[in-house]
């Protein structure tokens, strides 16, 4: 059996933290933040974690770039909190309409950091 990170398609940055806006269906915002980023979508730490196949918008900027991203996103894996494991509570989502020119942006992104 594959462990997570040998399932992923793209490199990914683990050292992280930055801030995202929802947009919910309501029309409401809400900041919740991200740990690591790839191309593919990125983990959303909550302790309130969206449901499996929710589908929704996001706004972020990556830090210490000129650039803000908007796309939709769907969530694809999540992990509730339960205080008896060490498994950070969250949600991973999957980029749906990510233009590629901002995708290679954050691959650039992640291999200048070192990540």
């Amino acid at each position: 059996m594959l462990k997570n990170h040998e399932k992923r398609t793209y490199q990914r940055g683990e050292l992280i933290a930055f801030k995202i806006t929802e947009e919910s269906g309501q029309g409401k915002f809400f900041t919740a933040y991200a740990k690591n980023i790839s191309r593919g979508g990125f983990f959303i730490v909550s302790i309130s974690p969206r449901e499996l196949g929710e589908r929704f918008h996001i706004t972020f900027q990556i830090p210490d770039t000129d650039f803000t991203i908007r796309c939709q996103c769907e969530v694809v894996w999540m992990s509730k909190y339960h205080p008896e494991t060490k498994i950070e509570p969250g949600y991973g989502i999957r980029f749906i309409d990510l233009p590629e020119d901002i995708a290679i942006r954050i691959d650039n992104w992640i291999v200048l950091q070192g990540l």
